[in-house]
């Protein structure tokens, strides 16, 4: 076999040097055809040989955790190619002889192979083996005009072909579980960048996906020649416009007693002035220009603070810290403000310091953002919370934690 592939090697080196430029482009199509005929040999070759080599465990006596990881190193794949590559290999024992000789031939290469294994695995489990032999013959014949793409694509109606009284059935259940599937699958992943902007991914189900796609598309186009954006800059507009006319409708559910909003603190001065940045609740600031296009279309709430920073009471007879009162104590505190915490008002709870239930009262001075975690330790903690001189809260902690007690505060949120 080595000699083989020595003398394969050579000949294709020979081929390398040819130069192509004089050859008739007839012949030039020909040698391509060739070429690509003898990679899919030798991909047969390759996978017979990783096959043996998993077999008999090469990999794990050479030190490597797994052949994959050692054809990784010694091949320098990726290792998810690598893996592929293992796992494809293992299947020759099991593929249909007609889907072997026809990889083995040149006629499928690797790709269209795991897609004809799959398939007639498939059609072996709804129709019996009688069908799967048929659909095998259709396959292979079909792979010899379509790509692996295609050939998976119409692989889904194989059924048809091969076994048309099961084909409806089939196709059913095969929507049914591609639909649990999706259920499962679904997925939204949001990562605040350090910046503040979010970097977010995901997987959505076919009723989601149809519902984004008429969502955003009409408003996707480009607005007129002079509009330079790309695709990917107007996708993002058009889902940042979707958001303005959700908040917009007022039917969204509240967000930690309030209506979901978008909360930004500015100066007036500077607000009037176009001079003025803005912080958001989480912190980040804004352009003067961000700012008054966003206050071209918001409700503008006066809020008077003191001279460290705090905003003054404005506490109101009742239990629920909700409304200005709320907004108050999103101005003073900027989010959880037990020591050490991140999370930003819009995952907070107002939490009485007093409690209500105690005779607390509903103000400025009797009230601190919490998170959801850090609410429930503190009330069923050993912590203690109070103002300090300054107006803002600060945490004893429990003596088994520090003896002395020292009042500790968060330095995470950035004060004015």
């Amino acid at each position: 076999m080595i000699d083989a592939l020595e003398q394969a090697d050579a000949a294709v080196a020979a081929c390398f040097d040819t130069p192509v430029w004089a050859a008739r482009e007839r012949d030039l199509v020909a040698a391509l055809d060739a070429t690509h005929h003898l990679e899919q040999r030798l991909a047969a070759v390759k996978l017979t040989l990783v096959r043996e080599l998993d077999g008999r465990g090469t990999a794990t006596a050479q030190g490597a955790s797994s052949t994959a990881v050692w054809l990784r190193d010694r091949l320098r794949l990726g290792v998810g190619a690598a893996r592929r590559l293992v796992e494809l290999a293992a299947t020759l024992d099991t593929v249909p002889p007609g889907v072997r000789d026809a990889l083995v031939g040149g006629a499928v290469d690797v790709e269209q192979v795991r897609v004809i294994s799959g398939t007639v695995e498939t059609v072996h489990a709804v129709a019996g083996a009688e069908a799967a032999d048929k659909a095998v013959g259709v396959l292979v014949e079909w792979a010899k005009q379509f790509d692996a793409a295609l050939l998976r694509k119409l692989g889904t109606r194989i059924l048809d072909h091969v076994a048309p009284e099961v084909a409806d059935a089939a196709a059913e259940a095969a929507l049914r579980a591609q639909e649990s599937r999706a259920a499962r699958d679904r997925h939204v992943t949001v990562s605040e960048q350090p910046d503040g902007r979010l970097r977010f991914s995901g997987v959505l189900d076919t009723e989601a996906a149809a519902m984004l796609r008429a969502a955003i598309d009409p408003l996707t186009a480009p607005t007129g020649p002079d509009d330079t954006r790309t695709p990917g800059q107007r996708r993002h507009d058009a889902l940042a416009d979707v958001c303005r006319l959700a908040l917009r409708t007022g039917e969204l559910p509240e967000h930690g007693g309030d209506p979901t909003q978008v909360v930004i603190t500015t100066g007036y001065d500077g607000l009037t002035r176009q001079l003025g940045a803005g912080a958001l609740d989480t912190g980040l600031q804004l352009t003067p220009e961000a700012v008054r296009r966003l206050a071209c279309d918001a409700a503008v709430l006066p809020a008077v603070l003191g001279g460290a920073g705090q905003p003054l009471d404005v506490g109101r007879q009742r239990r629920l810290i909700t409304g200005p009162l709320r907004r108050a104590l999103v101005l003073r505190d900027r989010g959880c403000a037990f020591p050490g915490c991140d999370r930003p008002p819009r995952w907070c709870d107002a939490h009485h310091i007093r409690h209500w239930a105690d005779g607390g009262d509903t103000s400025l001075d009797n009230a601190v953002l919490l998170c959801g975690h850090h609410h429930r330790h503190v009330h069923r903690g050993d912590w203690a919370v109070r103002l300090g001189g300054d107006g803002h809260p600060e945490f004893i902690p429990p003596a088994w934690l520090d003896p002395d007690q020292l009042p500790r505060r968060n330095h995470y949120h950035r004060r004015r």
